[in-house]
């Protein structure tokens, strides 16, 4: 069995190897992403269902523990997406430090979807706040304004992967006693002064969708020392069942009702079940070894597009600018436009993709404009005004490690033919 087991694994590497070999200098289309695995991921996965044990396992152990100490927590706890792992954090902030219904959570309003859905799902009240145009992350002077007494949480995101200014608003936290779960979902890596978001908080949650800077197809992990939040969540992702951190040594459960009951079997939560499989923690646990290396090329692909456009269209655009001590990751590349520009936002986005790049909005803009969020509980602090710009005149593009040097200079090219043209008729 060891020897075919070898075989397929030199297969494995040969047909990537090929893979490899049959890439041309043509052009094809600038994705958003492009998947950044190989014949490691691709054996890893096969020696785990070769292995027979596909649902969560030892697998999931080891990567929760690998990434959790990666970004500098004891904890992890891996699930099946990131929007999951918000929902479960937020349903255990809810019951560890005990919030009633309407209590509230500020967030930065220009965001995700499912930043603040599992805030109305959990019966807790977004609150939003205005973000900075630069960072795109939740401004901290306007947080303070924000706090009413009903106010128990800060949930700042790290937005596209620029680290959101952790060190004020830890600050401001603390003088207000809030506790602060970060939504790191696109910036695995990210760190201010060495120390890597996530690990700032109380509680963090990653995704490793397929776009991100690494990815498991679909994932999420949450990270914490909080051994509290820890049961709540392992509670949570797998139907509410008992803490079963004993269960060989002390198999069953006494109560007033139940009797010598098998504990793997008892519920003392309403829960879900969003676990994550040992295939996906086994292209999770690869990814993560070479996530230092694939955020260098990302950085380095940044830093060529911007120098590039500042120097030649900088009277137009914005792009990111690192503050000192920041580490941004770049999940993707923004660009704003300035005030002054004879063109919008959709006339910008559709000639990049008729020039074959993808093109996103800042997510859902500003997200209580969005549809459904008109109508349900929520606070807007101020006018927002930021995030309804970034709204309108902000779109991103891929920066993945996929892109070489001669993507780069296409993306440039098409960039500033399209400002040429359009400012010096």
């Amino acid at each position: 069995m060891k020897q075919i087991l070898a075989q397929i694994e030199e297969l494995v590497r040969k047909y990537y190897d090929k893979l490899s070999e049959g890439q041309t200098d043509e052009i094809d289309k600038i994705f958003l992403s492009e998947p950044a695995f190989d014949s490691r991921e691709a054996i890893g996965a096969i020696r785990t269902i070769l292995g027979g044990w596909i649902s969560q396992g030892p697998n999931v152990k080891k990567f929760e523990a690998a990434f959790s100490g990666y970004t500098g927590r004891d904890i992890g706890i891996a699930v099946n997406s990131g929007s999951s792992a918000n929902l479960l954090a937020i349903q255990a902030i809810k019951e560890v430090y005990d919030l009633k219904d309407g209590d509230e959570v500020i967030v930065p309003a220009a965001t995700f979807s499912t930043v603040v859905m599992p805030i109305l799902q959990g019966g807790l009240t977004p609150v939003y706040v205005d973000v900075d145009r630069n960072s795109l992350n939740i401004d901290p002077s306007q947080v303070e304004n924000a706090i009413s007494d009903r106010t128990r949480v800060l949930m700042p995101v790290h937005t596209l992967a620029y680290p959101a200014e952790m060190p004020k608003l830890m600050e401001i936290a603390e003088r207000n006693n809030l506790i602060v779960f970060e939504d790191c979902c696109e910036a695995h890596g990210s760190s201010i002064d060495g120390k890597r978001v996530g690990s700032f908080g109380d509680i963090a949650s990653f995704s490793f969708f397929v776009a991100h800077n690494m990815t498991t197809g679909e994932g999420g992990m949450i990270v914490t020392n909080n051994k509290k939040l820890e049961e709540a969540c392992r509670s949570l992702r797998e139907f509410g069942r008992i803490n079963q951190k004993d269960v060989i040594k002390d198999r069953y459960y006494t109560d007033d009702v139940l009797k010598d009951f098998d504990r793997r079997y008892v519920f003392d939560r309403i829960g879900y079940n969003l676990r994550m499989t040992d295939i996906t923690a086994a292209f999770g646990i690869e990814q993560l070894a070479k996530l230092d290396e694939m955020n260098e090329q990302r950085r380095s692909n940044a830093s060529f597009l911007s120098e590039k456009l500042m120097m030649e269209a900088g009277a137009f655009l914005d792009v990111p600018v690192e503050q000192a001590g920041y580490r941004h990751t770049y999940y993707t590349f923004p660009i704003t436009l300035r005030e002054n520009v004879p063109f919008s936002r959709r006339e910008f986005a559709e000639y990049l993709e008729v020039n074959k790049i993808e093109t996103r909005p800042l997510f859902a803009g500003c997200l209580p404009d969005q549809p459904a969020f008109r109508g349900v509980p929520g606070r807007v602090v101020g006018d927002l005004p930021n995030s309804r710009y970034l709204r309108d005149n902000l779109l991103f593009f891929g920066i993945h490690p996929g892109l070489k040097e001669k993507h780069l200079k296409y993306i440039s090219d098409v960039i500033l033919k399209y400002i040429k043209d359009k400012t010096e008729k």
